[in-house]
């Protein structure tokens, strides 16, 4: 074990983003499905990236997003997850903010990871990923050094496609308990939650502290369509529950206590990356010994200022934000 402590680590898929704007006609001429995050082949990838003009290119994938925005409030972060020795890896591991423990892989066929975003004019984002190497994910990869000097561990559940991803999360979450952290999961998507539905509630109901995730994902694992009887069977199975409604208060749940913040009316341009900074301001809080209200006040900040520019990162300052706020 080191004396490096670490407020935050993150594990997911280390994910270029490639984003452009376009209108929906373009989204039906190229076949892509609207708002939703959808797997894709590489002969796909490159077809649609060869199709995108001004393209933007920055880190991504959803928890290392939330890593690099609890860096910018202060938090000491670092982020696991696996990259080519390519140059798109090669300015992952500089440009995520935070460590990067795990150097880029050399040999081997499949290159970095990237997802191609198309962002139309009411702020939808609609999301092609390629998973490439990040998807090889696996126990071997995760530095117990690192995840048991954690305050707080957050798992990307995009990672739950593949057995040696769920093998890396148990290690990790059992490291990170053993050295007195919280660990907890982003639910991630619908169709993540409908995939591994028995393998995410086992790892909840044992081995979680708090687990993140919007109305229908929570609908999703529950199988039903009622969001409280949903959050209900949540309380039931784990310490503390996080729900995200799309404009609506976030709904925080542990034990008796039931806690809603409301969120803030922003003009949407961008509706990337709103849930993974909503995490990134909720972990910060969590991390920094706040009660779940501010907690709650911080992700909503985040998400609010994420929101209201292009791409799925900070760009304003956001420890001032939270000073003006009253929250640092």
């Amino acid at each position: 074990m080191t004396d490096q402590r670490y407020q935050i680590v993150g594990i997911g898929n280390a994910i270029v983003d490639v984003l452009t704007q376009c209108d929906d006609h373009f989204l039906d001429h190229m076949g892509i499905e609207k708002g939703i995050m959808q797997l894709v082949e590489r002969e796909r990838a490159e077809l649609l990236y060869a199709a995108m003009r001004e393209r933007v290119e920055a880190p991504g994938g959803s928890v290392g997003n939330t890593v690099a925005g609890a860096a910018a409030l202060g938090a000491a972060t670092a982020f696991i997850g696996r990259v080519r020795d390519d140059a798109l890896g090669r300015g992952y591991a500089e440009g995520l903010g935070g460590s990067f423990p795990n150097p880029p892989v050399t040999g081997g066929e499949l290159p970095t990871s990237r997802s191609m975003i198309f962002v139309t004019p009411d702020g939808e984002r609609s999301m092609n990923t390629y998973l490439g190497i990040s998807a090889e994910l696996g126990p071997e990869d995760v530095s117990e050094t690192v995840t048991g000097a954690a305050e707080v561990l957050f798992l990307e559940g995009y990672l739950f496609d593949k057995d040696k991803g769920k093998e890396a999360f148990l290690k990790a979450a059992r490291a990170t308990k053993a050295g007195g952290g919280k660990a907890g999961i982003a639910l991630s998507d619908p169709f993540c939650v409908n995939r591994h539905r028995v393998d995410f509630l086992r790892l909840i109901q044992s081995e979680l502290d708090y687990v993140i995730g919007n109305r229908l994902e929570w609908c999703a694992l529950y199988e039903t369509e009622d969001l409280e009887e949903a959050l209900a069977k949540a309380r039931a199975d784990c310490p503390l529950v996080v729900c995200t409604r799309s404009g609506e208060a976030v709904v925080i749940i542990a034990g008796d206590e039931r806690i809603e913040v409301p969120v803030r009316t922003v003009v949407p341009v961008d509706a990337t990356g709103a849930g993974d900074q909503f995490a990134a301001g909720f972990l910060f809080g969590l991390a920094t010994g706040r009660d779940l209200a501010t907690a709650g006040r911080m992700g909503c900040v985040m998400a609010a200022e994420v929101i209201g520019h292009f791409g799925a990162r900070p760009t304003g300052d956001v420890q001032a934000m939270f000073r003006a706020e009253g929250l640092l």
